[in-house]
């Protein structure tokens, strides 16, 4: 086996701390998920991690410390938006390290079973997670994607055909907040309706909150500024910056593609405003309406 340079051994001490510091991590989240069977996977991917750091302990030959700061962060992040982002989210991070691995000091036993652990074992036990918010991705998906759909066009068609920030802000709010319940109160019948593990009551509240959630984004420029066409724009662009973090998540959460969900939502979000853009310019033309 051929010597290690300097520059390798400190990469080496990289990959140390990270395994000890994912260690740290993954041994905190098992404290504080639900359900035994995830337990006992996130802790047994902590033994791992404990055990990789001991392997490359022996080529740096001292003890490191973890860092603390990416413990901090990853486990916040996982408690604000669930385990499975939190560990794909901080596993996606580190793909780069594990590929160096092989290249770095491959052909060695313990490294190559490092390798194999990282690439297969700890993928599979991830994937045996069982996160309940994830079972009820398609009801917040249901309720974001109908909200901003039917709110940009009919903020785009009161914006051109009523000419006044409160009154939009106003008549959008009312219309937002009924069809949130609508929502909701469809959702719950239908999951109703399904057999399966999702609660209908579960999955109604998910859609009405993500429902609402997009209705207050939307209609908070109306509040506090005074251009009418201004106002439209910051909607527009809440709109899609909810559009681009819900579906960042679920890529995360749930490996599904990003750009083609992006596209796909954005796309429609502009094709209906459109419409109603010039469906409300119509009417206020043709009825005369002046506010």
């Amino acid at each position: 086996m051929k010597q290690l340079s300097e520059q390798e051994l400190r990469r080496i001490a990289v990959f140390q701390k990270n395994e000890i510091t994912e260690h740290h991590i993954y041994k905190n989240l098992s404290t504080r998920v639900d359900g035994v069977r995830n337990r006992r996977i996130l802790t047994q991917i902590s033994e791992d991690e404990l055990r990789h750091y001991h392997v490359w302990k022996k080529f740096t030959g001292r003890e490191i410390a973890p860092g603390r700061v990416k413990i901090w962060f990853y486990s916040v992040v996982s408690l604000l938006f669930g385990f499975t982002f939190g560990i794909k989210l901080m596993e996606a991070g580190e793909q780069k390290a594990h590929d160096a691995y092989g290249r770095l000091v491959g052909g060695r036993n313990e490294v190559d079973a490092i390798v194999r652990d990282e690439e297969e074992h700890e993928q599979a036990l991830i994937s045996l997670l069982d996160e309940e918010r994830l079972k009820y991705t398609g009801s917040i998906v249901l309720g974001l994607n109908d909200a901003l759909v039917e709110l940009t066009g009919a903020l785009a068609g009161l914006t051109f055909a009523l000419q006044n920030t409160r009154i939009v802000a106003l008549t959008a709010g009312i219309t937002g907040f009924a069809a949130a319940f609508s929502m909701a109160a469809s959702e719950y019948l239908s999951t109703k309706s399904e057999p399966g593990t999702k609660s209908p009551i579960k999955a109604s509240v998910y859609t009405g909150i993500a429902y609402l959630l997009a209705v207050t984004v939307l209609i908070l420029p109306y509040l506090f500024v005074q251009n009418l066409y201004l106002c439209l724009a910051l909607a527009f662009a809440g709109a899609i910056a909810i559009i681009a973090l819900f579906n960042f998540y679920v890529s995360v959460a749930q490996g599904e593609p990003f750009r083609s969900r992006f596209l796909e939502m954005a796309g429609l979000i502009f094709v209906v405003a459109g419409i109603s853009f010039g469906a409300g310019l119509v009417i206020r033309t043709v009825f005369g309406v002046e506010v």
